[in-house]
């Protein structure tokens, strides 16, 4: 979709701090519609704000992530990641309903479960050394990136000694503005991960790559399509809940009457998750998650040609005070059911949601008792995101106590 008409440009100037919703969406919000803007890339999309409109438009089967000319397809960011169409346009769905099939049973609430004691171990021994290290410390760098990548590699069965490499691949394969940069950090993830596919047939393990190989001629899987699974699993796997970690941390201490409650009544911490998970993403700066229409359809007043594409705003979604009371405070108490779309909706539901939750959950069930003083070591307004990122976040999250 292209337009000489001006447009509001992606990605959006932040607000004030890192916990602000920029200004740009801010005013989408409040204008109530479905619009026009022009992505990082420079293409035009639609873009949903609405909760109500955001919400309908995930679980809309018109709408998917493949584009019948993908070459033709607005890109939403030089990503390697989400940054455009994806997918096999004339099987996505089949596709789509295969892989969730084939990985349900590695993410089922029952097997997150028994995961949580080795999550609470890892939160232990990360929390004891930042205790005996020096003041102020890095919590980003002490907690919230070594911990989901922990985790998602004991799940996956991936040396958690490479994970420096991760890092570095997932910062460079979610750069929103460098596309040879970002492409070449997905082909060293991808061939890193397929010569461990290979290494791994002769040495099978209790983890979800040795489950994809054993599947592999049931389900007919190639190695290629394991080792790609396994990537966009490891990134996901942690980059969203070191978010999290970071954000939900930063809410915690702007809010010491919230911090104060949780510290008090250990029942509250589901509910803390529920309300960091709503409110604790920074955007990122593609806009959102990128959908394109299979088919014209017509939504709230506005008509989305086939293969235009929209993006849907989950993080602006989270903030619409037509389905969160007072939506831009941060409450752990909140009476009513938080449906927030952090997870997304629908058949696309994030599969990791239960591993997030258990994560987040056993982090700030211990983490303010632990450190009962805990506090920033810098004003918010002085903390940095990162802006170039698929996934935003915090470039680093300076505590004392």
């Amino acid at each position: 979709m292209t337009t000489t008409e001006k447009l509001p440009q992606l990605p959006f100037q932040p607000g004030k701090n890192v916990m602000d919703v920029p200004p740009g969406f801010r005013q989408l919000l409040a204008d109530r519609k479905i619009t026009k803007v022009r992505t990082t890339a420079g293409d035009v999309a639609w873009i949903a704000t609405r909760y109500s409109d955001v919400r309908a438009l995930f679980a809309d089967p018109r709408l998917g992530r493949s584009h019948p000319e993908p070459e033709k397809a607005a890109k939403i960011s030089a990503s390697a990641i989400l940054g455009g169409a994806t997918d096999n346009y004339e099987t996505e769905r089949e596709d789509h309903t295969r892989m969730r099939r084939l990985l349900t049973p590695a993410f089922s609430a029952r097997r997150m479960g028994l995961l949580r004691p080795q999550v609470s171990g890892l939160i232990a021994d990360l929390l004891d050394r930042m205790a005996a290290g020096q003041k102020p410390a890095d919590l980003h760098e002490q907690l919230s990136f070594p911990l989901p990548v922990l985790v998602i590699c004991a799940l996956l069965g991936v040396p958690a000694a490479d994970r420096e490499k991760f890092r570095s691949w997932s910062v460079a394969m979610g750069n929103l503005v460098d596309a040879p940069l970002a492409q070449a950090a997905m082909g060293e993830f991808f061939t890193y991960m397929r010569d461990l596919v290979e290494h791994k047939r002769s040495d099978l393990g209790e983890d979800v790559i040795s489950d994809l190989i054993s599947a592999a001629p049931e389900w007919k899987l190639e190695t290629d399509e394991i080792a790609s699974l396994s990537t966009g699993l490891l990134f996901a796997g942690h980059e969203t809940t070191m978010t999290r970690i970071d954000m939900g941390t930063v809410l915690l201490l702007s809010n010491p009457t919230q911090a104060d409650a949780l510290r008090a009544d250990p029942a509250l911490v589901p509910s803390a998750v529920e309300e960091i998970l709503r409110l604790g993403s920074t955007g990122g700066g593609s806009g959102g998650l990128v959908r394109y229409a299979r088919e014209d359809l017509e939504i709230s007043g506005v008509t989305i040609r086939a293969g235009e594409a929209i993006l849907l705003s989950a993080t602006t979604a989270n903030h619409d005070e037509t389905a969160f009371d007072d939506p831009d405070t941060f409450n752990i108490t909140r009476k009513s059911a938080n449906q927030h779309m952090s997870f997304a909706h629908g058949a696309h539901f994030c599969i990791g949601a239960s591993l997030a939750r258990i994560e987040l959950q056993e982090v700030f069930s211990v983490l303010l008792n632990r450190f009962p003083t805990l506090r920033l070591a810098v004003p918010v307004e002085e903390l940095r995101l990162r802006k170039d990122a698929l996934t935003g976040g915090l470039m680093g999250l300076p505590v004392t106590w």
